[in-house]
């Protein structure tokens, strides 16, 4: 597990690239929208809620950003079509994709799993591995249109040693860095296609309130704080790490 926490990004890093960032309405994504565009980047926002989505593009314009995209998509009713739909929608829009953060997420309950719901189960499932799975082949060709192209999918501390009580939530994260170990090893030959994950660690978001309400937020780092590590993955300079486990902060 590495840490590019020191990571001074240039003001060009991400100079024409266009990134596709889930989750981008709230918390981390949002960060990383407003990060990415403040860097160069072409940010497609996509999320469930569109009014948080369009507050999002209104600051990266009113900042002077490249004038971002909004893909409103809520992956709990997600189809295939919808994914190809997308493909299509975006390879019209832009050609190609050069980078992909995974970061929308459920957390579900903290739990006993003898108590765990099994409909909820099945939702965490979907928001945190089925869709980005299947999100990820449909835009595949258009990872593969770009010269250098990064794919992040968000990890956690409980999807690489299990904790009792985190149930559907940590078995997700397992199963994220499993797909990226599977499809970091099918794309290594293209050397145009890095797969990776990243684990933000303890973050002032409102799933970690969520996860830990007897915390203090200030004790956390904001998620503008972790954006070095978030940077570097997707620019130049991770070229050529592929299939690795990085952590946006040191251990607690």
């Amino acid at each position: 597990m590495t840490c590019m926490i020191d990571y001074e990004a240039p003001v060009d890093l991400l100079q024409d690239r266009i990134i596709l960032v889930t989750g981008a309405g709230d918390g981390i994504g949002r960060e990383a929208a407003l990060c990415f565009a403040r860097h160069g980047a072409t940010v497609i926002l996509l999320g469930r809620t569109i009014a948080k989505l369009e507050k999002v593009y209104d600051e990266i314009e009113a900042a002077g950003g490249p004038q971002p995209a909004i893909f409103p998509l809520n992956f709990e009713g997600a189809t295939l079509k919808d994914y190809h739909d997308m493909a299509e929608t975006l390879h019209k829009e832009f050609g190609r994709l050069d980078g992909i953060l995974h970061n929308a997420g459920l957390l579900g309950r903290i739990t006993p799993f003898e108590q765990y719901n099994p409909e909820l189960w099945d939702q965490v499932m979907q928001v945190n591995i089925n869709g980005p799975v299947w999100m990820t082949q449909a835009l595949l060709p258009l990872l593969q249109a770009s010269p250098d192209a990064s794919v992040v999918f968000t990890s956690s501390g409980v999807g690489r040693k299990g904790r009792a009580y985190w149930g559907a939530y940590a078995v997700s994260k397992f199963a994220t860095e499993g797909f990226m170990e599977v499809l970091a090893d099918e794309v290594e030959h293209l050397g145009t296609l890095r797969v990776n994950t990243l684990n933000p660690g303890a973050t002032r978001t409102k799933m970690r309130a969520d996860a830990y309400p007897g915390e203090d937020p200030q004790t956390l780092r904001t998620p503008e704080q972790i954006m070095p590590t978030y940077l570097w993955l997707m620019g130049p300079d991770s070229k050529g790490y592929n299939g690795q486990r990085f952590d946006a902060q040191p251990p607690r």
